[in-house]
């Protein structure tokens, strides 16, 4: 494909970059248009849960993409953004999140970033409008375990070069999401990064709780269990790490 034109709308305060994005996308809003903000009023995360932060401490922001792939892929649509921002924040200030199943990024068990993906469907075909949130000096609401870049790296980096960064590093991954091999390579760096493998963990799913060791992920990023001897497919639920159970994502 050929080189992505990346269209960055830059606001000071607005209610979700991801609600914003997808009426942007569902007018048919070619691939490459970013949504940033300093400060969201209504942000959301995974189960319309609320997210706020502080004016200017985090990067908050959403990227329309228009891969070509089916929608049981959207976990590696996921992947390739929550990638990126892990090899942004390397470049920039030495923190290497692991990245928890889902969509997180932690360092130990603190967050220090999230995901938000949404498909839309239209005219142009699917879109995925993907939305992340990275503290930069804040660790987030005082009931959840979170953690900062400045926490972690005593380095102060402001937004916008994060975005820099890390849309610099999406279009390298971008591509390999419309192509089989390409899809393949994402699959395995995810793999690698992912903190959830080897790991017990508790799965919160609509019917239920599941309990089971977390022992990789398929060729759509979908998460595999072993559940007492009987393997299970995942393709979303809440993940609670339990402890680890050898092995594990290098």
């Amino acid at each position: 494909m050929a080189s992505i034109i990346w269209r960055v709308e830059h606001f000071g305060e607005i209610d979700s970059t991801n609600t914003w994005l997808v009426a942007r996308a569902k007018e048919d809003a070619p691939e490459g248009l970013v949504a940033y903000a300093d400060f969201q009023s209504a942000g959301r995360g995974r189960l319309d849960r609320q997210w706020e932060s502080p004016a200017g401490a985090s990067l908050l922001c959403s990227i329309l993409l228009r891969p070509h792939v089916e929608p049981d892929d959207l976990q590696l649509v996921v992947a390739c953004v929550a990638l990126s921002a892990r090899a942004a924040l390397v470049r920039l200030c030495g923190v290497r999140p692991m990245l928890k199943w889902p969509n997180d990024l932690v360092v130990g068990d603190a967050k220090i970033a999230g995901l938000l993906a949404e498909i839309v469907t239209g005219g142009d075909g699917l879109a995925v409008v993907g939305g992340i949130g990275v503290n930069l000096t804040n660790g987030g609401p005082p009931d959840v375990l979170a953690t900062s870049v400045l926490e972690q790296s005593g380095v102060t980096i402001t937004p916008v070069a994060l975005l820099d960064i890390l849309l610099d590093e999406l279009e390298i991954r971008r591509p390999k999401l419309d192509t089989v091999e390409g899809r393949a390579e994402l699959r395995d760096e995810y793999h690698r990064a992912l903190a959830t493998i080897g790991q017990l963990v508790r799965v919160e799913l609509l019917q239920g709780a599941v309990n089971g060791v977390a022992t990789s992920v398929d060729g759509s990023g979908r998460l595999v269990l072993d559940v007492d001897g009987a393997m299970m497919t995942l393709s979303a639920g809440d993940v609670v790490h339990v402890r680890s159970h050898g092995g594990g994502a290098a």
